[in-house]
């Protein structure tokens, strides 16, 4: 708790703690470190369900029936292009920005010219249009990264799942399998996450009675930040500059030594280990073993164990991003695209919570306490120093 020294109230500062509203889309326990959606462990649908089927749960409150599954799937595929003129704005853009800057604008340039995306006011329009930022979300983030490598777009492949097909829109070739479901198994892990910054803010913008694209573009601005989604890229510039194992692990003492944080360790929420990292873990060796480079991992398996046999006990232990980089990595994505393939996968759980918050909706509006100074005289601007 934050106390106020004029006022002497105290408050947690940063909202910590601060219980805004009920919801059953998603629960995080971080003492126990378990992650559910819907009721379901994070583990059971990494390992049995897909994005599509996940995407599925989390807005509809249910697992699908093969045919409800089919027909998401089939508004999925209608829904997956966007189009030319977004794309040849993107592609005009005059500076170098942040692929997350992009995004955010090519979320609202499709509310501007896609014919499709009119503003939905009825709960069921704001869930079609909500449907159809997840199909292009993907589609939007793959044709960023190939405009930033001086690439043309690939147009979506319909024959391929959410995940494979993201996979195929970036390099225009068709994932392996393992690629393919590692690429899903991410989108899974990071499709929600409790009451997060970013899933706040679309929230607060959703609340104001504002359209869908606009509450999404605000998360994806919350989420282009380094202390949010943009720590995975951090986490992987630090693995990138140590040659070895030893190497690293001179850095974490001197680090450790100095009270410095170390890039993909510690988590706001969870006082043990985040179960998506133990997850992320695995699958990167798995990977890094498929391609035949196991030195990042290398690299990333000892810093852990220095800093868990150090920190382990404070609850400094291994968060999402110390391993999911390494996947994305391995998978042949450029470092820059690692926070915009978090968008990808998170706004199935903010659209989820929007609609849900909409249902028995009221508008944010928290408090500050003022504690400057009070009853000043005003100066005339010929007498002020």
């Amino acid at each position: 708790m934050t106390k106020s020294s004029k006022q002497e109230i105290e408050f947690p500062k940063g909202l910590e703690g601060v219980v805004a509203a009920t919801t059953q889309v998603g629960s995080v326990d971080g003492i126990a470190g378990k992650l559910a959606y819907r009721g379901y462990d994070i583990n059971t649908l990494a390992e049995h369900s897909t994005y599509e089927e996940t995407a599925y749960l989390l807005l509809h409150g249910s697992l699908p029936t093969r045919s409800a599954l089919a027909g998401f799937h089939g508004k999925l595929l209608g829904y997956r292009t966007v189009p030319d003129e977004a794309l040849k704005r993107l592609s005009d853009l005059p500076c170098p920005c942040h692929p997350m800057s992009m995004l955010r604008s090519g979320i609202s340039l499709l509310e501007c010219i896609d014919d499709a995306c009119r503003i939905a006011e009825t709960q069921e329009s704001k869930q079609d249009a909500g449907i159809q930022l997840i199909a292009q979300m993907a589609t939007l983030t793959a044709a960023i990264s190939r405009i930033l490598e001086h690439k043309p777009p690939i147009a979506p492949d319909p024959a391929l799942s959410h995940a494979g097909n993201f996979l195929y829109m970036l390099s225009g070739k068709r994932p392996e399998p393992l690629a393919e479901r590692v690429m899903d198994i991410a989108l899974i892990l990071h499709a929600d996450h409790g009451m997060n910054a970013s899933t706040f803010a679309s929230m607060v913008v959703a609340s104001t009675m504002s359209d869908i694209h606009s509450a999404i573009s605000s998360g994806i601005a919350t989420l282009k930040g380094s202390l949010h989604g943009g720590a995975n890229e951090r986490v992987i510039r630090m693995l990138e500059q140590f040659s070895t194992p030893e190497e690293a692990l001179v850095y974490v003492d001197k680090a450790m030594a100095n009270k410095e944080k170390i890039m993909g360790f510690g988590h706001r929420v969870y006082k043990t280990y985040d179960p998506r990292a133990l997850i992320f873990q695995r699958y990167a060796r798995d990977l890094s073993e498929l391609t035949g480079d196991m030195k990042l991992f290398n690299i990333a398996e000892a810093i852990e164990k220095k800093v868990v046999e150090k920190l382990g006990d404070k609850g400094i232990l291994p968060n999402v991003d110390f391993y999911s980089g390494i996947i994305y990595h391995a998978l042949g994505i450029d470092a820059s695209i690692f926070t915009p393939i978090f968008a990808v996968s998170r706004v199935a759980g903010w659209v989820a919570r929007i609609l849900e918050y909409l249902e028995d909706n009221r508008l944010f509006r928290p408090r500050a306490i003022y504690v400057g100074p009070e009853n000043l005289a005003y100066t005339p601007m010929e007498e002020r120093q």
